[in-house]
């Protein structure tokens, strides 16, 4: 070490930069390195999501299209394949209905369950829920259990 190579400890020394709007005598007072007029020269200026510079936004500029039914129902699936899973995994035994599930993270407490037909069921189940696929229902009275709606 000499005093060629000499230098402060990591992060004592902070250069903060020049202050900028703090009279004309510190050389960036006036505008404070906004520049004249317009928008970003302004207090509280902050460019809107979307904003082209005034040119019309490709969201306005696209069409509206389609329909949104006010009155369509969201279904929450849940296939026979996971009934089956959770049979062998031993979370449930021989009856399964909506609060199970809610418990178990499966479905939302406000949300609508249907029970799908994808996968086998072996196992004998009641299983109680808001809706079921016709194949879904099959598959449950096959296997000797039965489909509850709500």
């Amino acid at each position: 070490m000499n005093l060629s190579n000499l230098k402060p400890a990591e992060g004592s020394v902070k250069n903060q930069g020049k202050r900028i709007g703090r009279g004309q005598g510190s050389g960036k007072g006036g505008t404070a390195t906004r520049g004249h007029k317009g928008a970003k020269s302004r207090s509280g200026y902050s460019k809107k999501l979307g904003f082209e510079g005034g040119q019309m936004p490709l969201q306005r500029r696209v069409p509206k299209f389609g329909f949104t039914n006010i009155n369509r129902i969201e279904y929450q699936g849940i296939n026979l394949d996971k009934l089956q899973e959770l049979v062998d995994n031993k979370v449930i035994k021989d009856a399964v209905d909506f609060q199970t599930l809610v418990g178990l993270g499966l479905v939302g407490k406000n949300e609508v369950l249907k029970i799908l037909g994808r996968g086998e069921l072996k196992a004998k189940l009641s299983v109680t829920a808001h809706k079921f696929t016709a194949t879904a229902k099959a598959a449950i009275e096959a296997a000797g259990g039965e489909a509850v709606t709500l």
